[in-house]
């Protein structure tokens, strides 16, 4: 496995991949170590979460210009997703045990109650673009709630990967409870199908997730998938339209514009359509691309170059197809793997740009004449993460909001997750949920006892 520098080109270290043998000592350390973590105390396993809270915070800049050699992330959006992971395990150190507190239920039994004990191991296949909010988000909550985890990371985050498990290992977790597993996509059907391993959880495009999902359905085994997404951002004709453009384009180009819950879609009611195309290009041009080292640099590189040639695919093909490019849209010459901030207007269904996921810095923009088209646009989508609704009617957005065919709605504001708030979607975009009471109980037994 090669960790390449996306913002040269560079291949910084190569990783060897796991053997069978070393495989199969993790898997069997795993079930160990699971053994010896499910039989802790939530106070024991509070102050290890606590702990990697700690080391997160102690070596920021550290881990930060990690995520930032490695996948080309801005660096202070590095800091700040160090920060975030150390938020979660905090929060779910705090809040863990009382989310999976024994409920007592009234039946014809002396006593009875539903608890929330450990299924096992857990597989969490994790992807690059957030390289340690992406594991700790699924690990933390998995791990208070007495589970094992094996994380099997994208293969062009390697050294992401090995700094998290030492991050755990240093806070105090047994060991084999948390193992990166350093193996390619090709073996992760045989970890799943292994009797060791109780459950999966993957963040990844549709087709991975298909994959697996398909793999752990044959084998009986739960599964949490967060996929693909095509957000839409909804801008109605009485929004504040200075605001919303400004969001709007913070919404778009997060993490160079690679993440699941970017907004995708910009939807604007034709009557405010050129105002608001006015604005949010304004805000556009204001974005620096260039060096991710560079505290000042908005957009970075795009972390693979076949990602950044599949997302310029998208333009070309939707431009001859009739959008118009007001912005960007030219594959930038030198090192690295660059794409400009790019605006298209005039975006139809059909279009690569309408019906794909696009993950990078491109915005396309659709003119609705009402309210209602608004609605049937966003949902004429395979996927259904996110969605964002902009109005000066706060009640009106919400009713808007919730006729949206997605996991989360956020009304005058960017989608984004909160520890606080389960995160996950429908339809192609997944199912399960992470974060909040309702992401840890996932993968545990919710066991009914009856006593007599």
């Amino acid at each position: 496995m090669e960790s390449i520098n996306p913002a040269t080109g560079e291949v910084l270290e190569v990783f060897e991949e796991l053997t069978d043998q070393q495989l199969e000592t993790a898997l069997e350390a795993s079930r160990e170590g699971f053994f010896t973590w499910a039989a802790t105390t939530f106070s024991q396993r509070r102050k290890v979460l606590q702990g990697a809270a700690a080391l997160l915070r102690q070596n920021t800049e550290e881990y930060a210009e990690l995520i930032t050699r490695e996948m080309g992330k801005p660096i202070k959006e590095a800091r700040g997703e160090v920060e975030k992971c150390a938020w979660v395990c905090d929060y779910y150190a705090e809040q863990g045990e009382r989310f999976l507190a024994s409920e007592p239920i009234d039946t014809d039994a002396s006593r009875s109650y539903v608890r929330y004990a450990p299924l096992g191991p857990v597989l969490a296949v994790m992807p690059w673009n957030f390289p340690f909010w992406q594991v700790f988000r699924a690990a933390a909550p998995t791990l208070i709630a007495g589970n094992a985890v094996l994380l099997k990371h994208a293969s062009n985050v390697p050294a992401c990967a090995a700094a998290i498990e030492g991050i755990l290992a240093e806070a105090g977790l047994p060991r084999g409870t948390f193992q990166n597993l350093a193996i390619g996509s090709g073996r992760v059907e045989a970890v799943i199908n292994d009797p060791r391993v109780r459950a999966v959880t993957l963040t990844g495009s549709e087709t991975a997730g298909r994959k697996v999902a398909a793999t752990a359905g044959a084998a009986i085994k739960k599964t949490v998938l967060e996929l693909g997404g095509s957000d839409p951002f909804l801008v109605l004709e009485d929004a504040d339209l200075d605001e919303a453009a400004r969001v709007a384009a913070t919404a778009r180009n997060i993490n160079s514009g690679q993440s699941c819950i970017a907004a995708k879609r910009f939807i604007v009611a034709e009557r405010v359509a050129d105002d608001f195309l006015d604005r949010f290009r304004a805000h556009l041009e204001k974005l620096d691309l260039g060096d991710p080292t560079d505290p000042e640099t908005d957009i970075g590189p795009q972390a693979r170059h076949d990602l950044r040639d599949t997302l310029h695919r998208q333009v070309r093909d939707s431009v001859q197809a009739g959008a118009h490019l007001l912005m960007g849209g030219e594959m930038p010459p030198g090192k690295g793997y660059y794409y400009p901030v790019t605006l298209l207007d005039g975006v139809a269904e059909g279009m690569p740009v309408a019906d794909e996921e696009t993950f990078g810095p491109v915005a396309p923009v659709f003119r609705v004449a009402t309210e209602e088209a608004a609605v049937a646009l966003a949902n004429r989508s395979r996927y259904g993460l996110g969605g964002a609704v902009w109005s000066a009617d706060r009640e009106r957005a919400e009713a808007v909001g919730q006729r949206l065919e997605v996991g989360c709605v956020f009304v005058n504001g960017m989608v984004k997750s909160d520890p606080r708030l389960p995160f996950g979607g429908i339809k192609a975009s997944g199912y399960g949920r992470e974060l909040g009471q309702q992401g840890i109980r996932e993968f545990t037994n919710v066991q009914s006892v009856w006593i007599g």
